[in-house]
């Protein structure tokens, strides 16, 4: 769709810069707006960077009365679930009372779109071995209560404001920019591969295990890794969808394929040519055993399917990016 203006906010951050490229390259024009507390400039290659915060009404209001916007995505959440549940107040006030700032400036300047970064943590503790949109929605931590409700009150937008609202709940992102060009920057890592890879990097080739006695195969967490890229082209497919008139949804995205944190190890140990050591420790209270995403909906809807799917390829391209 030429000439449609998107505002990417949270543009800066790891998943943000990516779909901010991936929608560059589609034809779209850009506006990233970041405050950077969690993100950083280098990462926006194309499009306008505007430094502000959605904290900040009048910084929001400038954005919208100076551009002509058709669609917002909304990177710019919190998403460390320990830090959600040592400091709750950080992450109500962030993920919801600043993004109904974002929603009030989008509804008094009549830009209706919007994709909305969800979670799989909305769901909270699985039911079932692979996660379907049907799943309950019942989080056990503050980070996923406020993912649902934001979800709840897009809903609530949709119904009385007319607003068209997608919600893409990713599981576990992971990956790099396979073309090379987007820099992961060290920042605080709350994920297993970079945690692990960062590690290396610090000179400590180290993997902990938290729970080796879970009922899987190996006995460690399974998991489901999503390639940031694929989570990019899936965002380009909602946006299409919501674009062209398409009633307000929600969609899981996954690989549908769970790894173990043992085959995650091993993923690193040959990306990289060398051994861990492997330090086996305690469960974490709220761990699930195994949480892995069904994505037939998003596969039927949207046309969408990962195209990363192996985790020695997420590996690899994450440590290409980590090489600053």
């Amino acid at each position: 769709m030429p000439e449609k203006n998107i505002l990417v906010v949270g543009g800066a951050g790891f998943i943000g810069s990516n779909v901010n490229q991936f929608l560059q390259e589609a034809g779209f024009r850009t506006i990233v707006f970041d405050n950077l507390s969690r993100g950083n400039e280098k990462t926006v290659l194309q499009g306008k960077f505007i430094r502000g915060d959605i904290g900040c009404m009048q910084d929001l209001e400038n954005v919208f009365a100076s551009h002509s916007i058709d669609a917002v995505m909304h990177f710019a959440a919190f998403t460390d679930v320990g830090e959600s549940c040592a400091n709750p107040a950080l992450y109500y006030r962030n993920n919801v009372a600043y993004t109904l700032n974002l929603l009030d400036c989008m509804h008094q300047h009549k830009v209706k779109n919007i994709i909305f970064s969800s979670s799989a943590a909305v769901y909270g503790f699985p039911q079932e071995n692979r996660i379907a949109e049907t799943h309950p929605c019942q989080p056990i931590n503050p980070y996923g209560e406020t993912k649902w409700m934001m979800e709840k009150i897009l809903h609530d937008y949709a119904v009385a404001y007319g607003f068209k609202t997608c919600a893409l709940r990713y599981f576990n992102a992971a990956g790099g920019d396979p073309s090379g060009k987007i820099k992961n920057y060290p920042k605080r890592e709350n994920n297993l591969i970079p945690i692990i890879l960062r590690n290396v990097l610090a000179g400590h080739n180290t993997a902990t295990i938290f729970g080796t006695d879970y009922p899987t195969p190996d006995g460690s967490c399974v998991r489901d890794y999503i390639h940031v890229h694929d989570l990019a082209r899936a965002h380009h497919s909602a946006l299409l969808k919501i674009l062209a008139g398409a009633p307000s949804n929600y969609y899981n995205l996954g690989n549908g394929l769970g790894f173990s944190v043992r085959q995650v190890i091993e993923a690193v140990e040959t990306v990289l040519g060398k051994p861990l050591e492997v330090i086996e420790g305690a469960r974490r209270a709220g761990d699930p055993p195994f949480l892995v995403a069904d994505a037939s909906k998003a596969a039927r809807e949207l046309g969408w399917s990962p195209h990363y799917a192996a985790v020695e390829t997420m590996v690899e391209h994450a440590w290409a990016a980590m090489q600053v």
